[in-house]
């Protein structure tokens, strides 16, 4: 019988062109051993085709972005948002001489692990779920890619380091390089609170009970490389779906007409949009630096000053997020090779550098979207309405009730009869109330809370 490590050489090989770009055998293993593959498609390339097809970048068409999915038709899903960073991803990868399938890879998953209505449901699972390890949307994307999405099992024969999981799911497989490329918050929840996003969330990646593929996918980290760091593809992600939320939001806001253009001559309504994005965001983001990116990007002439909707005036907000979306990936990529140079900039070959005007451009778009959409849409009525929906969906679901098992899909029931206590049937009604979508989140509501 061959070792896990004979395995592994026997899977996978970068390509010439990979191993051109930095990339290694390393790179493309998969915690689950699956043998030689065709060699028609990289490793990589199969890793985008796993999450293309998954159910969980499916499910993201009727997640909510801004305003809740299906109110209106021209508004971004999580789906369409997701589908958007993809895109500025492979053009910021391409110019930075990166694998675009990995970076493709890391923007398709990046919001697998929202809840239904976005951050609202994420609060509250995590208040729920904090006594088990919290829950977290990008730790949440962890479980997904690892164990939730079918694809993968562990052989029920396994022996080795990974017997502890013989005939368990091991999610969609994906190779190393992609998997921590989604990995935006590198640490687990017990050290959340050393790495504050702002006043009031800590971030984290992995749950207790997934940090062992958590440390298999960090294995073999330069020496130069601090713990938490993440590599350049992440990076890319990251500042990719800074890029599509600032600059689409923003046509949204236009489109659906909430938001005035006019309004912004006011001064009186460019201060308290300032103050509503560091109340948003974090007041570390400068008041007067905020207000400059503004008047640069009405100097620039891409904001339009009215707008009523017509073919003509929608053309020129796509010419307007066309503009917006080149300006800052072209400025990145300058900076970044002014200084690191030409690279290898793959994996942890260099860190992406973002100049600080571009920072505050996006961010004060980002404003925008807070002061015409978020705060006047995301009233308090509705927040607590979907508040309670999230609460008692998962109460339904602990409660021990025939109604328990009307609520469980098919996929969780296995997890659900494993489950040797109550802590890890939480985690399970927690597993399949954060899949729901925000409409089947609403239905389930109405036939189990009604």
């Amino acid at each position: 019988m061959t070792t896990y490590s004979e395995q592994l050489r026997a899977g996978e090989k970068p390509t010439a062109t990979q191993l051109e770009l930095g990339y290694t055998q390393h790179d493309v293993e998969r915690w689950v051993p699956e043998g030689p593959k065709s060699q028609e498609r990289s490793a990589f390339s199969r890793d985008r085709a796993r999450l293309i097809h998954s159910s969980a970048l499916r499910r993201l068409g009727a997640k909510s972005q801004v305003l809740v999915a299906g109110t209106d038709d021209f508004a971004r899903t999580r789906l369409t948002h997701t589908l958007e960073v993809a895109q500025i991803g492979r053009q910021v990868a391409s110019k930075l001489n990166l694998d675009p399938d990995i970076v493709d890879c890391a923007c398709l998953a990046h919001d697998l692990g929202h809840p239904p209505f976005g951050h609202i449901g994420e609060r509250v699972l995590a208040k729920i779920a904090r006594n088990i390890g919290g829950f977290e949307g990008n730790a949440q994307t962890l479980r997904i890619l690892t164990r939730l999405e079918p694809k993968v099992f562990f052989p029920s024969d396994l022996t080795g380091p990974h017997s502890e999981f013989a005939g368990r799911s091991a999610g969609v497989n994906l190779t190393r390089a992609a998997l921590d490329a989604a990995i935006k918050y590198p640490w687990t929840y017990a050290e959340a609170a050393q790495h504050p996003k702002d006043a009031s969330t800590s971030k984290f990646c992995v749950y207790p009970d997934d940090e062992p593929v958590f440390r298999w996918l960090r294995e073999g980290l330069p020496d130069h490389v601090s713990r938490t760091a993440t590599p350049m593809e992440c990076q890319v992600m990251d500042l990719s779906d800074d890029i599509a939320y600032s600059v689409h939001d923003v046509e949204d806001a236009f489109a659906t007409g909430a938001m005035d253009p006019s309004r912004l001559q006011d001064p009186a309504v460019v201060e308290e949009m300032i103050e509503q994005t560091r109340e948003w965001y974090g007041p570390h983001w400068d008041a007067q630096g905020l207000l400059d990116a503004f008047h640069r990007l009405v100097a620039l002439g891409v904001i339009p000053a009215a707008f009523t909707g017509t073919r003509r005036e929608l053309a020129k907000l796509k010419d307007m997020t066309s503009m917006l979306i080149g300006r800052f990936a072209e400025s990145t990529e300058q900076a970044t090779r002014e200084c690191h140079g030409d690279g290898p900039f793959a994996r942890y070959g260099a860190t992406l550098v973002v100049p600080e005007q571009t920072r505050y451009e996006i961010q004060i778009l980002k404003g925008m979207a807070v002061y015409f959409v978020m705060v006047p849409y995301q009233g308090v009525a509705v927040r607590e309405h979907q508040q309670q929906i999230v609460e008692d969906l998962v109460d339904v679901m602990m409660s021990d009730s025939p109604r328990t098992s009307m609520a469980l899909e098919p996929v969780f029931i296995d997890d659900w009869n494993e489950a040797s206590n109550d802590d890890e049937r939480l985690r399970v009604a927690i597993d399949q109330v954060a899949s729901l979508t925000d409409g089947s989140a609403m239905t389930m509501h109405q036939l189990l809370c009604s």
